[in-house]
């Protein structure tokens, strides 16, 4: 029979519970009495009284005492033998930056196979520290229905010159009943272990990062020298560099910058460690430039199926030697990193499940220097201590495996804005004011969905913004309540990690951009037809979060067998991921692009394949290289077609199914005339290659 659950009591095996002899304990308990103060290293004050039961008397103390041998610290992990469940145990009552927790994860063994079974964590064990042994007791969280929910763990005290001892974990009911029992080894001082695999492409010409002294600048906390390696190492978790492919041909990428669509395609082919699957493995790339420009500092990706195994960084903004670019380095490559541990932004912990309060006065990886709203940048610095704050520590060491494992749960686990979003705020003196809008009131049912966003000011003096408005720079959150009140949170299918850009916002001027919230991490976001709505939320400089109004969508029901039809086709993950990249050469696609084809060839007068040629025509302006391996190595590369760009662009824009915005995107890659919109002189721009962009102020 299966055991389902592994704190009940007939999981417990056969274990000796201590393996101290007597003669060490009496010996700790000398050496407690010579040196008290060993036995006082953890935090939360003195150690309680010994209580050794059966230890022999102890002969009378020397005079002078001995030299006082320190004793052990505990914290690490722990691993029970691989038996029916093993258990991985994680203890943090000292060593660095303790977290005062217990967690661990229970893997189920079958053969010559294991599994991840479930998590627990301890949040408020009650610490009891003797000069023999430290035991932790309290309710503990479980992924599972827990028969023995009350997790004490028991770890002798040794001395330093002895090996590290096991610890003894037991579960219990609510009514003390014992369940569980396992012998758990000391393994290593991290909590956690992950393969790190970094590639550089060959045109990146500074030199990929390795350290940066923290004295070198101002900043906060001791000064150290610190890599990615040994800043993760401070939070807790070792970081085992692994080779891969080293350098990867800039070729992959047309006019060496590189789009969304080609970084994905070219993680997928790299990633020398990459599986569809959960594991400690993660992948950067270090990259010159995105098409998005130098102002985009990097890129945690997410893939069709598993999520968060890997990320970007480009060198053109953040490359260099000098104090602050290395510094800017450090910064750059932990912050994206932290994203593949699912870590959100400091401003954006309300989104996570389960939400945290958001923090946009952290001192933290994970918050933007530049957005500080304490001073900015030159503040943010001088008490920066490079590292992660206390929270994010917390779900590094024992967040539930799924939630941190690279291709576990999907980036933010959905949405904690819910109800809340749509709350107008009590007050609100930023001075700013978000609208948005749609350029129609109804959509059919597949029909992709574009945001138009618009920032102004009531301030007569104007007021210092960023001008990063599209959802994908993870400035503005956009909330979405559905026709069953459900409310998601849009999540960019690839995250961005944007540089300073600000601009002085005046009156009667506004900051504009539109965004497609179709598709994303998640999948379809109005894959149902009803009534939807949708609301922003803006991060300004000043910390203020500045809710937009709320915005009424209807999809409608599809009117016809036809509709119906399209909607189908074009409710698809590879369509989904196409609409998003704006087109993809990129082989996983291949299904998603034979459908727009199909749509284009049988279903051309609707309007609906105005959206099949869109995604076609702008990926046929640009060249697409693919690299294949069979029979050789070799780069295939599909040059750009003009002419059959114009060929499937033009009837969108006389059209007008689109939205100004993307009309203005599609008539410059067209190469078509497009006339100004009353009252404007702002110079039309090509997007092509962008997935976003931000429009300035007019």
């Amino acid at each position: 029979m299966t055991q389902h659950d592994p704190t009940a009591a007939a999981t417990s095996s056969d274990v000796q519970l201590d393996e101290t002899s007597l003669e060490d304990v009496a010996l700790l308990e000398r050496l407690a009495a010579w040196a008290p103060e060993a036995s006082e290293a953890f935090d939360g004050g003195a150690p309680a009284e010994a209580t050794a039961v059966g230890v022999p008397a102890l002969a009378p103390l020397p005079q002078a005492p001995p030299f006082p041998f320190p004793l052990r610290t505990v914290s690490g992990r722990y691993r029970s033998p691989a038996a029916g469940f093993q258990l991985e145990l994680r203890v943090d009552v000292d060593r660095v930056r303790p977290m005062r927790r217990v967690s661990g994860d229970f893997l189920q063994i079958s053969g010559g196979t294991t599994s991840y079974f479930g998590s627990f964590i301890v949040d408020a064990p009650a610490i009891t520290v003797s000069a023999t042994q430290v035991v932790l007791r309290g309710l503990g969280r479980f992924t599972f229905g827990a028969g023995a929910p009350i997790v004490q763990v028991t770890i002798p005290r040794r001395i330093v010159f002895m090996p590290p001892a096991p610890a003894t974990v037991q579960f219990f009911t609510t009514a003390n009943q014992p369940g569980a029992t396992y012998l758990c080894g000391f393994e290593s001082p991290y909590f956690r272990s992950v393969r790190i695999e970094t590639d550089c492409v060959s045109d990146v010409v500074t030199p990929v990062f390795n350290s940066y002294a923290t004295g070198s600048l101002p900043s906060g906390g001791p000064a150290r020298t610190l890599g990615v390696v040994s800043a993760y190492a401070e939070a807790g978790i070792q970081m085992i560099p692994t080779s891969g492919s080293d350098i990867i041909n800039i070729g992959e990428a047309v006019n060496g910058i590189w789009s969304n669509a080609e970084l994905h395609a070219s993680m997928v082919r790299h990633f020398t460690l990459w599986r569809d699957v959960p594991q400690w493995a993660v992948w950067q790339l270090v990259a010159r430039l995105h098409d998005l420009g130098p102002g985009l500092y990097g890129i945690m990706f997410d893939q069709s199926g598993s999520q968060r195994q890997g990320c970007a960084v480009f060198h053109e903004g953040i490359g260099g030697t000098t104090a602050d670019k290395l510094r800017l380095q450090l910064y750059t490559y932990v912050h994206e990193l932290g994203h593949c541990f699912n870590l959100l932004h400091s401003w954006q912990k309300s989104l996570g499940t389960p939400p945290q309060a958001d923090r946009p006065n952290a001192l933290s990886w994970m918050n933007y220097p530049w957005n500080y709203p304490l001073g900015g940048a030159p503040a943010f610095w001088s008490a920066f201590p490079f590292q992660f704050d206390d929270p994010e520590v917390v779900h590094l060491r024992h967040g539930f495996y799924n939630n941190v494992v690279m291709g576990g749960s999907a980036f933010a686990v959905g949405s904690a804005l819910m109800s809340e979003a749509f709350r107008d705020p009590m007050r609100d003196e930023s001075g700013l004011e978000l609208s948005i809008s749609t350029h129609k009131a109804s959509f059919q049912l597949g029909e992709p969905v574009v945001l138009q966003l618009a920032l102004t000011t009531s301030r007569t003096d104007g007021k210092r913004v960023h001008n990063w408005l599209h959802p994908n720079f993870g400035l503005v959150s956009v909330a979405i309540r559905t026709p069953a009140r459900d409310v998601r949170v849009y999540e960019p299918y690839i995250d961005h990690l944007v540089g300073e850009r600000t601009v002085e916002l005046l009156p009667g001027s506004k900051v504009e951009d539109s965004a497609y919230i179709g598709y994303g991490r998640s999948g379809f976001y109005f894959d149902h037809p009803g009534i939807y709505e949708v609301r922003a939320a803006y991060a300004a400089l000043d910390g203020s979060t500045v809710l937009s109004n709320v915005h009424t969508v209807r999809v409608q029901y599809p009117a016809s067998a036809l509709d119906n039809e399209l909607a189908e086709l074009f409710i698809g993950d590879e369509q989904g991921v196409l609409l998003y990249l704006l087109g993809s050469d990129a082989p996983e696609l291949t299904a998603g692009n034979a459908v727009f084809e199909d749509v284009i060839e049988r279903y051309g007068e609707h309007e609906m394949a105005q959206y099949a040629r869109l995604v076609k025509g702008i990926n046929a302006a640009r060249e697409f290289k693919t690299v294949v391996t069979e029979p050789t190595l070799r780069c295939i590369v599909r040059p750009a077609d003009q002419q059959e760009s114009v060929s499937l662009l033009s009837p969108v824009v006389a059209s007008q199914v689109l939205d100004p915005v993307s009309a203005d995107m599609v008539s410059a890659v067209a190469g078509l005339a497009q006339a100004p919109e009353a009252g404007s002189t702002r110079p039309r721009k090509s997007t092509a290659r962008r997935t976003g962009r931000s429009r300035g102020t007019k």
